[in-house]
């Protein structure tokens, strides 16, 4: 009993630290996301080419998401991907300060999305080991929540230096300080924590080495998020509309600020929710991501706030109970692959949803708005087509 009291709180552990990992990357990633709208406009690129520019990052984001799940599988070792996924997604960051060109700026925000897309499902499998103690719902609204702490905090530090120095370039070299913090802080992982499978019993490990294939819950969870991801914006279109409707420059993080702060107690509360009621939470935070665009886009600027508390909760939505229903259909004996190519559908979706946002929103912004809420709202078939029974509590999932 000792022994398992005492795994547990290791796992516990183990997900805080990775929290704290990601924590300062976002603080990094989220920081450079909130002005790159405004840095690619100030070296001429347009409407267009900023949400495509986004898209794309997103979508080789998701893409590379099923690659390195695949690649993880065949060679059996995680943590090498995971610290090439981290330096890829975190130096391009401060690189920005040194992008004279549009061009190069759009290429060095793709590479972040590639190394997102190479780290992210890697992370995700290693936390799930720790799920059948403590509940998919908690364990992914933990991780989510200390994430979504870096993304409020990286928006806020940019606000900063912009309004003291007014200069893009400084808050990108800045931002070289939490990336280097995070680096160390995974190192520190990696170290304490070199197999995190040896949290699960050698009943459940036995059981992972049974492979089963994909269910057709599995396939259509990935058919729902695609098209949830087609409506939901990228950040780079959204600040660019409200610097054209007059916010201020070094205003705009402090939207992108607000939001990830919304989704980041969103993420524990739903989180528990889901651990407790399951489909229905997922359901009703759907629905209500898919009003915010026409509080965006459609309504004055001051109630743009009401809608980037909506996105924030569509930023939860996809980053914690998305992912914890899909660990619910996992095939035995699969992690890596799964995620990754449940990431890759998602990704299909953000990237059709992009290049629409950013073709209608220079022609029309009703329809840009009918798009992304018809959009998400699709996936609620869906997601009730692909649920058979309820999934067991967490307390049948525990060892003890």
């Amino acid at each position: 009993m000792v022994k398992g009291a005492a795994s547990g709180s290791m796992a516990f552990r183990f997900v805080l630290l990775m929290g704290m990992v990601d924590l300062f990357g976002d603080t990094t990633y989220s920081g450079g996301a909130s002005m790159n709208g405004l840095f690619l406009a100030s070296v001429g690129a347009g409407a267009a080419v900023i949400s495509i520019a986004g898209g794309l990052s997103e979508f080789l984001n998701y893409l590379t998401r099923g690659l390195s799940g695949y690649f993880a599988d065949r060679i059996r070792r995680r943590w090498p991907l995971v610290f090439v996924g981290y330096v890829l997604n975190l130096l391009a960051v401060p690189a920005l300060a040194l992008a004279g060109h549009w061009q190069v700026a759009a290429g060095l925000i793709v590479v972040q999305g590639v190394g997102r897309g190479v780290r992210k499902p890697l992370v995700q499998a290693m936390l799930s080991y720790t799920s059948s103690r403590y509940g998919k719902g908690w364990v992914y609204g933990v991780n989510t929540s200390l994430d979504y702490a870096g993304r409020t905090l990286g928006p806020l530090v940019v606000a900063g230096v912009l309004l003291l120095t007014t200069e893009f370039r400084t808050a990108y070299a800045l931002l070289v300080i939490p990336a280097m913090l995070a680096l160390i802080t995974l190192t520190m992982a990696r170290i304490r924590f070199p197999a995190p499978s040896a949290f699960e019993s050698p009943e459940q490990q036995h059981q992972a080495e049974v492979t089963e294939g994909f269910t057709r819950s599995y396939w259509l969870y990935l058919a729902a998020g695609a098209c949830f991801a087609a409506g939901l914006m990228n950040f780079e279109l959204i600040s660019f509309h409200l610097s054209r409707s007059g916010v201020t420059r070094d205003s705009v993080p402090l939207f992108l600020a607000l939001a990830t702060a919304i989704g980041a107690l969103a993420s524990l509360g739903l989180g528990k929710l889901y651990d407790r009621v399951g489909l229905p939470v997922v359901l009703v935070a759907v629905v209500a991501t898919a009003t915010f665009s026409p509080f965006v886009f459609l309504l004055p600027v001051h109630l743009a706030l009401v809608g980037m508390v909506l996105w924030g909760i569509g930023q939860a939505t996809q980053d914690s109970l998305l992912t914890a229903l899909v660990a619910g259909v996992l095939p035995r004996g699969r992690r890596n692959l799964p995620f990754g190519l449940y990431y890759a559908g998602y990704g299909v979706g953000w990237l059709v949803g992009a290049v629409a946002a950013g073709l209608l929103y220079e022609r029309s912004h009703i329809a840009l708005v009918a798009f992304a809420a018809v959009a998400q709202l699709l996936s609620v078939p869906i997601f009730l087509t692909a649920r058979r029974r309820p999934e067991p509590r967490p307390a049948e999932w525990s060892s003890g």
